[in-house]
């Protein structure tokens, strides 16, 4: 098995490269620019708009580098806003690796620096930061994930259907939406037919909009009370 290596993206920001599932971690149309336009733009500030809560709560499936995580921060510190962000990961990468990003260069000092300090800690317990910023780092894979928290927005980011379609199922989509609210928000980088069905099966509305650099649509979904399986 080979290692995990940096590479640059069309945007100079750098993405991971998987040695065992040829996946990059992000997009190679530019790894920032696809998170600020699927998770930032088209989510939380999307979800904002809309119901501005304050702290908002979010659940990852795929923490990866924690770029994702990063820039809501910082979104949510610049606004002054609460977070209560929840990570889910199964192969959680080294404090070294997450260190070796170059991310420090779109946040702020204080964000970056509270982030690598409050990584590995993250891992074991939920780690609280200034300003009101919660972050926990779930080790184990989606489709196990139980929790009697609630989130308002759920970033799927994991890795694309070609290189793990079992984590594009209507079964692990199910696990992991049932911890979203009513009136809450899902979004992920991907769209495809076979994932909308999923989706509105789940009792989600689902919309196709402009996705990032590189992808012509992604999916955005809002769960809706009466269709909703788990609430009848």
């Amino acid at each position: 098995m080979g290692k995990l290596q940096f590479v640059t993206t069309a945007d100079g920001s750098k993405t991971l490269l998987h040695p065992t599932t040829g996946e990059h971690y992000h997009s190679m149309n530019g790894a920032v620019g696809e998170s600020q336009h699927v998770f930032l733009e088209s989510g939380l500030k999307f979800f904002l708009r809309h119901h501005p809560v304050n702290p908002v709560t979010i659940l990852e499936v795929g923490f990866g580098t924690g770029l994702n995580f990063l820039l809501s921060a910082q979104f949510c510190q610049d606004e002054r806003l609460g977070l209560q962000y929840t990570g889910i990961e199964s192969n959680p990468l080294s404090p070294e690796i997450v260190g070796q990003s170059g991310y420090d260069e779109y946040v702020s000092k204080k964000t970056w620096d509270l982030f690598i300090s409050g990584y590995e800690p993250a891992i074991q317990r939920e780690m609280r930061f200034p300003n009101n910023i919660l972050l926990e780092i779930v080790l184990q894979n989606a489709s196990g994930y139980n929790s009697a928290k609630q989130f308002d927005i759920l970033y799927f980011d994991a890795f694309s259907a070609g290189s793990q379609p079992e984590m594009w199922t209507e079964q692990v989509l199910s696990q992991v939406c049932r911890h979203l609210k009513v009136g809450g928000l899902f979004v992920t980088y991907a769209m495809n037919g076979n994932l909308k069905r999923n989706i509105k099966a789940l009792g989600f509305s689902p919309e196709k909009i402009p996705g990032a650099s590189g992808k012509r649509e992604m999916l955005r979904a809002t769960k809706m009370d009466s269709h909703s399986p788990w609430n009848r």
